[in-house]
């Protein structure tokens, strides 16, 4: 009797690469945002070589020129190439927010492990006591304040700014360490005898990296903008350093007969803010289970 061939059915395998697949494409967020932050970091690392002239530059007989063919952005009071000036901001502004963001992962991630892992009076009356002062006032207010004490300058704003962020790592860590300590990994290491530094950085820190990504992309966008007001109150990088806030805060008194020296930077920083903060929604839903099983 002859044997009916055995048909393997990969259409399964098949509905479930083509369900995935539109979820990806149909994510225009990451996309979007993705693209955004990638031109801006593109621009940031190469313009000094980017730039079509320098950007400390004066040239007295080509000042408050609107945008022409020479300088695609116009000139400023003194002179300067607007376009080589906001691609040398965007340097600036990534350097200082990213440098912020190192500032407060590498204070609040800490905190928020041994926070969430021990608990107890220490995290209820100390730490997280600390941690509600610091969120009782506002971020940029907060950011001004401990600015104007450390000084003008880079470096300070920078600290300044990470200072503000610490709270959102802190709380972002805790949440996560309290929700992973009932799950079995971590009672068997537990079980075995393992070091409670061991289980913190070998194994719940790990498992927080998702959520500390998406809240870094938010906090590099919030980082942006307070690095941007930081500068235009003269509290962060100094003249003739290029800054998106140091070009608003030039643009001032020339708003009625040259508004595109406040146009152009204003615009750099609503897109840098808004590619950030694209990618990071886009992220959150992409490592999200159920945002991919619903889209």
């Amino acid at each position: 009797m002859a044997v009916a061939p055995i048909m393997h059915n990969t259409s399964g395998s098949v509905e479930s690469t083509a369900a995935k697949r539109p979820f990806r494409f149909r994510n225009r967020a990451l996309w979007i945002g993705g693209f955004i932050v990638g031109i801006v970091i593109f621009v940031a690392l190469f313009a000094p070589w980017l730039c079509p002239y320098d950007p400390n530059g004066t040239d007295f007989s080509s000042t408050l020129q609107p945008p022409t063919w020479h300088h695609l952005f116009g000139t400023d009071q003194l002179g300067r190439d607007q376009l080589s000036r906001t691609m040398i901001g965007a340097r600036t502004s990534m350097e200082v927010s990213v440098g912020a963001l190192v500032v407060s992962l590498v204070i609040g991630v800490p905190i928020g492990l041994v926070s969430g892992y021990y608990r107890g009076i220490v995290d209820d009356w100390f730490i997280m006591r600390i941690i509600d002062a610091l969120q009782a006032f506002p971020f940029l207010i907060l950011a001004l304040v401990l600015a104007a004490m450390l000084g003008p300058g880079a470096r300070n704003s920078m600290i300044a700014i990470g200072i503000g962020f610490i709270p959102t790592f802190v709380r972002t860590v805790r949440g996560q360490v309290i929700a992973e300590l009932e799950k079995e990994y971590v009672v068997s290491a537990r079980a075995i005898g393992a070091r409670d530094w061991r289980i913190m950085w070998d194994h719940i820190l790990p498992n927080t990296v998702t959520p500390l990504i998406v809240q870094a992309t938010m906090v590099m966008a919030s980082g942006i903008v307070a690095e941007a007001s930081l500068s235009y109150l003269g509290l962060s990088v100094q003249p003739p350093v290029a800054s998106w806030g140091t070009m608003l805060e030039d643009a001032q008194g020339y708003m009625s007969m040259a508004p595109w020296l406040a146009v152009v930077p204003g615009v750099a920083i609503a897109i840098a803010v808004l590619g950030f903060n694209l990618l990071g929604d886009g992220l959150q839903r992409w490592f999200d289970p159920r945002s991919r099983t619903t889209s």
